[in-house]
């Protein structure tokens, strides 16, 4: 049989309970954002206007220097009828808004000013913690159409 034995003060008792409480609690912090910061497939970081049209421009589209709407929505936790619908256009561009259910985040709404053939087009884009997670073209008319981001390839760009 072996014995071990060792020496323990006061001072080792504190400097080893301080360790084991920091240790605690940077895995609680990690398990803590990975539960509401979930990661996308696309990481777009956009910390301010000139960025958020920085990024519209990166996808060919030109739009005026400032958002025309900004509002706070909630993703929706189940998506059914017309946020089926979105869900699937964001998915085929890379983004998985269904992680994000339940949450809170920022939509701005840019006028486009260069779409193919078409006047009274926006873009959207949805902001969660300066993290693009969401985005669409649309026609703000009747007979409208919605579509991914991405410039229609009969543009010619």
């Amino acid at each position: 049989m072996v014995m071990f034995t060792a020496k323990l003060n006061k001072k080792k008792v504190v400097i080893a309970l301080i360790i084991f409480g920091l240790l605690l609690c940077g895995a609680i912090l990690l398990c803590r954002d990975r539960d509401t910061a979930p990661t996308a497939s696309t990481t777009i970081t956009v910390k301010d206007n000139q960025a958020r049209v920085d990024f519209l421009k990166s996808l060919g589209w030109e739009v005026e220097a400032e958002p025309i709407d900004q509002q706070n929505v909630i993703i929706p936790k189940e998506f059914t009828g017309v946020y089926e619908e979105y869900g699937k256009i964001q998915t085929e561009q890379g983004f998985d808004l269904k992680e994000y259910g339940g949450m809170e985040a920022v939509r701005y709404t840019y006028k486009i000013l260069n779409y193919p053939g078409e006047a009274d087009v926006v873009a959207d884009i949805i902001v969660f913690r300066n993290q693009v997670i969401a985005g669409d073209v649309q026609s703000v008319a009747l007979d409208g159409f919605m579509h991914g981001l991405s410039m229609p390839e009969s543009s010619g760009s």
